[in-house]
């Protein structure tokens, strides 16, 4: 860890004498978060979507992992992580104070990339679902709503920290008329379909599981219809957002002000 990376917030008028250092190598600076993703994909990426820089009301720092297919990452295989790990080093020098990704299926190396770097590691939004497991009652399930459940591993949920399966239900919407588009890099999609699509899914599943207490967006692409799936299903509802939010405000805590 370097002790010379600064965490301070710098108000509008500093009064006191402040000495700030900058790490060797660094040529840009405030940038909390920084964020992974594919090198090679071709869909829209609308406001919400984890690739849209004007989902956040902070600046993120975005990184293409170098060759980095939408195949290669689901498979999980091996032979990827040397240049997500390279990626993610990058991120680090330019000052990005944790690491997130826009792939629920780069949880694939999560415990590995986490145990390789010096800053905060959260690349899959399912890193989520042992702490919502514990703010739920016992017997809850929670409704998972991926791009690609057979890529669902059981060595991608303990990468991801969920030693147990028991009380996950699963929704895939790789098959979809529109959802499908982003899956094939196919360069357009009907966000209304798709919207509709998802939300679909979500009805489904409430259906016929009555005791889902939430729901997890696997996908970064799906964010987009939180606010339009929470409103149907009327059920907490977790994505790739929330745990970045999350992890953004750990890393870059501001002071309180205002009147007393």
């Amino acid at each position: 860890m370097n002790d010379k990376r600064m965490y301070g917030y710098m108000p509008a008028l500093e009064e006191n004498s402040q000495r700030i250092y900058m790490m060797k190598g660094q040529n840009i600076a405030g940038y909390g978060i920084g964020i992974l993703h594919l090198d090679n994909v071709w869909y829209p990426m609308v406001p919400g979507n984890v690739q849209n820089a004007w989902t956040y009301k902070y600046p993120v720092r975005y990184k293409a992992v170098a060759g980095l297919d939408t195949p290669t990452l689901h498979s999980g295989s091996p032979a990827a992580f040397e240049e997500i790990l390279k990626a993610a080093k990058e991120l680090e020098r330019e000052g990005c104070r944790a690491i997130s990704a826009a792939c629920g299926f780069f949880g694939h190396f999560q415990r590995q990339l986490a145990e390789a770097m010096d800053i905060p590691v959260a690349i899959s939004s399912l890193v989520q679902i042992p702490w919502i497991r514990t703010i739920l009652k016992p017997e809850s399930k929670i409704a998972i709503l991926t791009a690609n459940a057979s890529a669902l591993t059981d060595a991608l949920y303990q990468s991801c920290g969920i030693e147990s399966t028991e009380g996950l239900i699963v929704a895939d919407l790789r098959r979809g008329e529109n959802f499908s588009a982003i899956m094939e890099d196919r360069g357009d999609f009907d966000n209304a379909g798709v919207r509709e699509e998802v939300l679909t899914a979500a009805a489904s599943l409430m259906e016929k599981h009555p005791d889902i207490g939430a729901f997890l967006l696997e996908c970064s692409d799906m964010p987009p219809y939180a606010y339009a799936i929470q409103a149907a299903v009327k059920r907490p509802v977790f994505d790739f957002i929330t745990l970045i939010n999350w992890l953004e405000n750990s890393v870059m805590q501001r002071p309180y002000d205002g009147w007393i």
